[in-house]
């Protein structure tokens, strides 16, 4: 028997031997033994397993509370983010897909976001010279209707541009059902449970831009009161640990942003987006900044660029966009760019993280 019950079993021997054995003083007695039950299960497991393999249980048990606890979380707040049906009841949005001459890729991007449950409209910004053919248009509606996963099948149609220019990617959409849009390229493949959780993080800040892919800006000189700002992509983010931007290219965003972008943004910054015909996503990107003097939040997932090449693997890519970054800001006066450090992940995936 251990020292502690001896030591309990001798004071209960010593009452009784003074005569005064009240039901206060046995009821005493009687629940200090319970308390320390759980104490003298610990000190003989110890002793059992030996100190190291103590220590190694001890951290496997605190290890599966935590992963009981971050597996339950979700459900007792009444929220699983990988769950389509948990966001679908509460709201939807329209998948914008911005296409250029790559209909096999288009045909693939159309297929997939079809079958992603929150998907509840599909709209193809087309800005070809040649109308899309009627053979397309019939695929693409037999493709939406079989690969949807739920009753109401998405509205799938084209939105016919007969100029082409860059700013047509961004004008408003007659007939919108959902205040989310979820804007993206004819390459890029995001998985649905991953637009999902994206989709709930825009839920909690509709005003902001959420999305996958990241860019940053940093001051770079300052000459005759005059600042020069550098453009960062990828790998820029990755060493500094901080963005400024999320790219249109895959990203949600509140579709009172094209009724901005066309209607209330200077025509300076238009006429700048028409003639360089590559920075509408980076225009799109101050114009969300200037309005809610907020960062945009990047959200972490994979996702997937099916194309052979973008138009960032180009030469001469980066001074293009530096250039078209200050000339920006320029006509801003200012730089509305606000960095952050913060990053959304998904607790359920990486919770050890």
């Amino acid at each position: 028997m251990s020292t502690s019950v001896q030591i309990r079993d001798a004071g209960v021997a010593a009452d009784a031997g003074d005569g005064f054995d009240s039901p206060a003083k046995q009821k005493a007695a009687s629940r200090s033994a319970y308390s320390n039950r759980p104490l003298l299960s610990l000190r003989r497991a110890k002793q059992f397993l030996g100190a190291a393999k103590f220590k190694l249980f001890l951290a496997l048990f605190a290890l599966s509370v935590v992963v009981l606890i971050a597996s339950r979380l979700s459900s007792w707040m009444g929220w699983n983010p990988h769950n389509p049906s948990s966001v679908t009841s509460r709201a939807s949005y329209t998948v914008l897909i911005n296409t250029w001459r790559k209909k096999s890729l288009l045909k693939q991007t159309v297929a997939h976001y079809a079958s992603c449950r929150s998907a509840d409209a599909m709209h193809v910004v087309w800005t070809e010279s040649e109308q899309p053919s009627e053979r397309l248009k019939r695929y693409l509606n037999k493709i939406v209707v079989s690969k949807s996963q739920k009753a109401h099948k998405p509205n799938f149609r084209f939105d016919i541009n007969a100029d082409y220019e860059s700013n047509s990617r961004f004008r408003p959409i007659e007939d919108l059902k959902t205040d989310a849009i979820f804007s993206v390229d004819d390459d890029v493949i995001v998985p649905c449970s991953t637009l999902d959780y994206a989709f709930s993080v825009w839920l909690t800040t509709p005003s902001t831009m959420v999305g996958f892919v990241p860019r940053m800006h940093w001051l770079d000189k300052e000459q005759n009161n005059v600042a020069y700002y550098s453009y960062g992509g990828w790998w820029s983010v990755w060493w500094m640990g901080t963005y400024s931007m999320v790219l249109s290219k895959a990203a949600f965003f509140h579709r009172k942003y094209l009724d901005l972008y066309t209607h209330e943004m200077a025509p300076s910054i238009q006429g700048y987006v028409s003639r360089d015909r590559t920075c509408e996503d980076i225009a799109m990107s101050l114009l969300v900044a200037n309005a809610t003097g907020a960062p945009p939040i990047w959200v972490k997932g994979k996702i997937y660029e099916i194309g052979a090449s973008g138009i960032s693997s180009l030469r001469g890519h980066s001074p293009r966009r530096n250039r078209c970054l200050n000339d920006l800001i320029s006509l801003y006066k200012t730089s509305p760019l606000v960095l952050t450090n913060v990053k959304a992940v998904s607790a359920r995936n990486e919770w050890l993280w």
